[in-house]
Formats: C-alpha cells, sequence, structure tokens
C-alpha cells in the first residue's frame, strides 16, 4: 500500500470532518494564512482538491471558483483519482514535477489547511506523528520553490526539539503558537 495515499485519506477525512463543522457564522474569523479568512480559506481548500484531482489525470489549472460548500465531495474525487495506479506513474505536464510529489503537495494542502482552520475556530486537529515526519522532510526540500512560488511564507524558527508538526508548520511559515 501507498504510504502517502494513505496518509492523504486520512488527512482528507480530518479535513472534511472539520469543514462540515464549520458554521457560516465563523466564515469571517481570520486564519493563520494572512490573506485568508476562514470562508476565503474553505474556498482556496475546494480549489486545491480539484486542482489536484485535475494534474494527477495531466489537466490543467482549473479557476478558482467562490466558495461552493462542497469540499467533501470535491476532496472525494480527488482521492478517487489517486486510487489509481497510473496517477502516480510519471511527471505532470501541468507543473512539471513527478506526480509522486504532486500527491505530497496535495496532503501538505490538506494537513497545513485542515490546521489554520482549526486554530482559527478553536477546534483541535491531529496529525499522526509519521505524517508530520513525511512532511517535514518534504517541505524542507520544497520550502525555497515554495518560498519563490508565494505557496510558503518565511520561515518561522521552531526549536529542533519542538515536535516534527510545529516545525513542519515554522518551515511552511506559520507559527504553531498562532491564536486569533
Amino acid at each position: 500500500m501507498n504510504e502517502t495515499l494513505t496518509m492523504l485519506r486520512g488527512a482528507a477525512e480530518r479535513t472534511s470532518k472539520l469543514v462540515t463543522e464549520i458554521g457560516e457564522d465563523e466564515f469571517a474569523l481570520p486564519t493563520p494564512c494572512a490573506d485568508y479568512d476562514v470562508k476565503a480559506l474553505i474556498n482556496h481548500l475546494e480549489w486545491v482538491a480539484t486542482l489536484f484531482e485535475s494534474l494527477a489525470q495531466d489537466g490543467e489549472f482549473p479557476p478558482q471558483k467562490e466558495h461552493t460548500g462542497d469540499f467533501p465531495e470535491r476532496v472525494e474525487r480527488m482521492l478517487a483519482v489517486w486510487e489509481r495506479p497510473e496517477s502516480w506513474e510519471g511527471v505532470s505536464q501541468g507543473m512539471g514535477l513527478p506526480k509522486s510529489a504532486l500527491a505530497t503537495m496535495a496532503l501538505t494542502d490538506l494537513v497545513a489547511h485542515g490546521w489554520d482552520l482549526a486554530r482559527a475556530t478553536g477546534r483541535t486537529y491531529e496529525v499522526e506523528g509519521e505524517t508530520a515526519a513525511a512532511l517535514l522532510g518534504f517541505s524542507r526540500q520544497m520550502a525555497p520553490t515554495g518560498r519563490e512560488r508565494g505557496v510558503f511564507g518565511e520561515e518561522v524558527p521552531v526549536p529542533e526539539s519542538a515536535p516534527a508538526f510545529d516545525r513542519l508548520l515554522g518551515v511552511i511559515g506559520r507559527d504553531p503558537a498562532w491564536k486569533p
């Protein structure tokens, strides 16, 4: 079994559950992503699910649409594509990266933005140690490119003795101690 797919399924389930718990009265709350309030971040996650579904099939970058409230359905469609072995083969035409890297990017988005939403709304978001460690290693490799492309913020210093998830948050530009 592909470990990344297993982690992707878990993150999709956790993030979907979280998104469905968030009420419209929480949409205007700030998030650790300075450019997004809760509603805008859920909208971004809807697009992310559609994006990685498309890229896994050698598709294009889909246009971003307004919030539709269908994140759980979108992420299920994305997972259905990643369940197919051919989705992991070769290089993405849309991004020029190995498709396995795209799956890990999707996982990073689900986990980071799941945490963002949980933190913004006062909920918890648990991440398995194996997932945090895998994403920490991947994010450290991708950080320079991520910062150049504006998908990672400037690194927030986090002690090496901190849990892997906190260190991951720091690498991608999040303060693990962020509070609204």
